[in-house]
């Protein structure tokens, strides 16, 4: 039996098929993936995220030690409440975790994974030595993802008293409200809050989130809906052996200040010194079959590569996957599907955005 959030009792009303997911028991559906999926992409949905781990960074020198943390830079947050997504990087450039920090009153909000929890908290730990800071770890709140073209109005409706911030929020920016947190993100490619509810609090906005129409959606929609957006999950798209070059996230990496010595810099200016030999692809299939996680991929006179996400698009009716190619791919490549090697389209991320297709 693993670790339960406080709304393991509202996922076993609603029938949620309850699996491990990095030692939490939690609800894979809910009856129908397919339905709950569309549910986000044409009403509202909500997920249980209570299972990641919120740490709160304080102190004289939140800042540098964020800014040497980091492979993004923690100085683009000019206004409190601003978001900012980064890979948190080891000495060889590799992805430790990804995470989104907040910019708060004269500290800051992190969000890390749960699957990497204990070594996320061990190597922050490790590297604020030197620095005047405290990391506390916020275990007492519950996190709910409400997302979908309607998920915004209809929180507003639900929480009155905090409706004008909630309006007042900008795409990536968070900001709380008594012992609520309201933020402006998500990883389903359609707009919504992550909202950090008091675990006192969580069953009953559940419930009233429930009332008002909202479906509950488990890990099985989460994961096609984000890969449809071309997000990337942790273990799959990336881990501690793959850069953030390799692995899409070549965005996140903030090279300026030139003086800024993030962990993990100088390994990535050597790889793009010597030329990145794999990057990241979007991939479709429009016949039958569906491409799977470590399916190998098959570049033509270029060389092999393969798939680290890969699965059946509600959205698109078809096989879609994210997949690390040999640099110099071009439009189509093949992949090996049970031992037959298939012709597949090479396109660019994401697929689904706010409901629509994005690519030709």
């Amino acid at each position: 039996m693993g670790k339960q959030t406080a709304l393991y009792a509202k996922h076993l009303e609603a029938n949620g098929k309850i699996v491990d997911f990095g030692g939490w028991d939690m609800p894979i559906h809910y009856g129908s993936q397919i339905a709950e999926h569309n549910a986000v992409r044409e009403h509202a949905g909500m997920f249980d995220v209570s299972h990641m781990t919120i740490v709160d960074v304080r102190g004289p020198d939140a800042k540098a030690f964020l800014q040497k943390l980091l492979a993004n830079d923690v100085d683009k947050l000019t206004e409190v409440g601003k978001a900012l997504y980064s890979g948190m990087l080891n000495h060889d450039g590799g992805v430790i975790d990804d995470l989104i920090v907040y910019r708060m009153e004269g500290w800051y909000r992190t969000v890390v994974n749960c699957s990497t929890r204990e070594k996320d908290l061990e190597w922050m730990d490790k590297q604020s030595r030197g620095f005047d800071i405290s990391l506390t770890e916020r275990p007492e709140l519950a996190m709910v993802a409400v997302q979908g073209p309607k998920a915004i109005k209809i929180v507003q409706g639900i929480k009155t008293e905090a409706a004008d911030l909630i309006a007042s929020l900008k795409i990536f920016q968070g900001l709380p409200h008594s012992d609520w947190f309201f933020a402006r993100t998500g990883y389903t490619g359609e707009d919504g809050l992550e909202i950090m509810i008091p675990e006192t609090e969580v069953a009953a906005f559940w419930q009233a989130l429930t009332d008002a129409g909202v479906k509950p959606a488990g890990l099985g929609a989460r994961d096609t809906l984000r890969l449809e957006a071309g997000m990337n999950l942790y273990g799959n798209d990336m881990d501690e052996t793959i850069s953030p070059l390799q692995a899409g996230m070549g965005w996140t990496i903030a090279w300026q200040p030139a003086d800024r010595d993030f962990i993990g810099r100088e390994a990535l200016e050597q790889q793009q010194a010597a030329g990145v030999t794999h990057v990241q692809a979007g991939l479709v299939f429009e016949s039958r079959g569906v491409m799977r996680s470590h399916q190998k991929v098959i570049v033509d006179g270029i060389g092999e590569g393969e798939v680290t996400s890969g699965t059946f698009s509600p959205s698109l009716q078809y096989s879609i996957a994210m997949a690390r190619v040999p640099a110099g791919t071009g439009d189509t490549c093949q992949v090996d599907m049970r031992g037959k090697l298939v012709d597949v389209r090479v396109v660019k991320l994401p697929f689904v955005r706010n409901g629509k297709k994005q690519f030709e």
